[in-house]
Order: C-alpha cells, then structure tokens, then sequence
C-alpha cells in the first residue's frame, strides 16, 4: 500500500488551507508531479490574481459604457489619455471625499475609475491614445525628493494628532444596478 501524505491539520492527502498558503508563498512555482501543464500554465498572466468580484464590478461599468458609446468603441475612435485621466481623477476624489457611489450609473466610484483607466490602459496598448499629457517635469525624481521630506516631516512630529475622519461606519456592498425606467 502506497503512503499516504498526511497534514497534522487536516484530511490525509489534501493538506490544509494553512499548509497550502505556506507552500504557495514559498514557492509559488512548484508543479504538480502529476501535471505537466504546471509548469507551462504558472509562467503566463496569472489572471487568478484579479479580485473576481472586482472583475464583476468593473465588467458592470464597462457594460454601461459599451450600452451608451458602443462597445469596444474607444479601439476605433481612439481616445484623448486627458479625457480618461480627469474621469479617473474625478471618480477617484468623489469617492475620497464621502460619495461612494456614482449617481449615474449606481456604481463604487472606485469602480468607474477602474473602468476608466482600463479605457486608458487598452487604449496605449493598442496604439488609439492620443497621449496629450503635459511636457515631462525637468526632474523626473520629484516624487522621490517629495517622499523624503514627507519623512523628514514625520521624524519631526513622532507623535501627531489623531486624525479627523469619518465616523466608523460598517463596511457596506456598494454594488447597486439603477432600475430602468419605466421598468414595473
């Protein structure tokens, strides 16, 4: 009879949840023996790292956009990265500053802005954005100069004020289609 592996937190052969993470972490790469495809399928695109639900949120918004402009419109008529840069921006700071949810579509801001820089980001890889950004900045480690002082100003204050924010607040599921009008 052949041994059978054994988990000291779970079922013989299955391992645990725990034991399966540590495995996966430390090496992320480990084939199956019995799986030859293993060891082609985990160099590709991990597409199992995208959030699914998050997917699904992002696919909602894409629909709204698909159903107003045409789907897949923006790889035709190409798209201006300022035009997808404010919308980004602009969902972005909405959502920032308290509003959670998109009052058009009934969707996360953080969503649309998701959905947006997809737009942006396909747009770039398939050569139809016309990049109208600013000139580059002279110094293009700015942000690094900027960090360190943000660190020069914490090591000077180690103990600062509690900050004012909103009220703790369950978390909630912001998904939320608008009914159509009309619609009984």
């Amino acid at each position: 009879m052949a041994s059978v592996d054994m988990c000291e937190h779970d079922w013989p052969g299955t391992g645990c949840e725990e034991c399966r993470r540590e495995a996966m972490v430390a090496a992320p790469e480990v084939t199956k023996e019995t799986n030859p495809k293993d060891a082609v399928g985990i160099r590709k695109a991990p597409l199992s790292t995208i959030p699914a639900q998050v997917l699904g949120e992002v696919g909602l918004a894409m629909l709204e956009g698909a159903r107003k402009y045409g789907r897949s419109n923006y790889r035709v008529a190409g798209v201006r990265a300022s035009v997808y840069y404010d919308a980004a921006m602009r969902h972005l700071i909405d959502w920032w500053e308290g509003v959670d949810v998109d009052p058009d579509s009934g969707l996360s801001h953080v969503t649309k802005a998701i959905a947006a820089l997809c737009v942006l980001r396909d747009a770039q890889m398939n050569r139809m954005c016309e990049d109208d950004r600013p000139p580059s900045v002279a110094d293009p480690d700015w942000m690094a100069a900027m960090s360190r002082k943000a660190g020069e100003i914490i090591d000077r204050y180690p103990n600062p004020k509690a900050p004012f924010v909103r009220e703790a607040e369950k978390p909630t599921v912001v998904l939320y289609v608008k009914p159509h009008e009309g619609a009984a």
